[in-house]
């Protein structure tokens, strides 16, 4: 049985995900956003960033999103952005279907993150992903506009919002352009915890 289709994300209050400029990642505003997840157990062992850290509700979202996700997909920019970031073993431990424009031959990391390059648009991305999670879900990794991409063309099944208490004032939205004549949402469940508060919609065609 085919898994889900869903993307997770963190938000400011004023609904932006991330800073205007790629430059500004790991800046002091989008550092704020992601306060929530740098001290979680499971986040740290996963980018190798070192022993110990917290367990408690947020550290069992974080573990349970990563579990079930069986693929990404993800945009080329968001590609571009966090190959120079991340570390030389990416935190996906499984393929990564990349939608771009031009094609480049699978790029392997250690650890069990491979990359493939799709350039034959959103569906057939997710096509392969699929396939490749086999009874687990994709997720659609980013960034604002890939997402949307798939919320649009009805690709998305459901998703989840870490709501910080945080407020950038400009940035990028994430629903920003939105189809919202055709999206509809039913609330799942709503977690608060000490820094975030969780939400989970299924999406429903309107």
């Amino acid at each position: 049985m085919a898994g889900k289709v869903f993307f997770n994300v963190s938000m400011s209050l004023d609904g932006f995900i991330a800073p205007d400029s790629p430059g500004e990642l790991m800046g002091r505003q989008w550092m704020e956003l992601q306060q929530w997840i740098f001290p979680q157990r499971f986040f740290r062992e996963n980018l190798k960033l070192g022993e110990g850290g917290e367990e408690g509700r947020d550290n069992d979202i974080v573990r349970e999103t990563f579990e079930r996700t069986g693929a990404s997909v993800m945009g080329r920019r968001m590609f571009d952005a966090g190959e120079r970031m991340w570390p030389e073993e990416a935190p996906f431990h499984t393929p990564v279907f990349v939608v771009t424009h031009t094609g480049r031959e699978p790029w392997e990391r250690p650890g069990g993150t491979t990359f493939h390059f799709v350039d034959e648009g959103i569906e057939s991305a997710l096509d392969r992903a699929r396939e490749a999670a086999g009874d687990r879900d994709v997720r659609i990794a980013g960034g604002a506009a890939t997402i949307l991409e798939y919320v649009n063309a009805g690709l998305v099944d459901e998703f989840s919002i870490a709501l910080s208490p945080v407020l950038f004032g400009s940035g990028i939205r994430l629903f920003e352009g939105v189809d919202a004549g055709r999206v509809a949402l039913e609330q799942v469940h709503s977690e608060p915890s000490p820094r975030v508060t969780h939400v989970t919609y299924a999406v429903r065609e309107r």
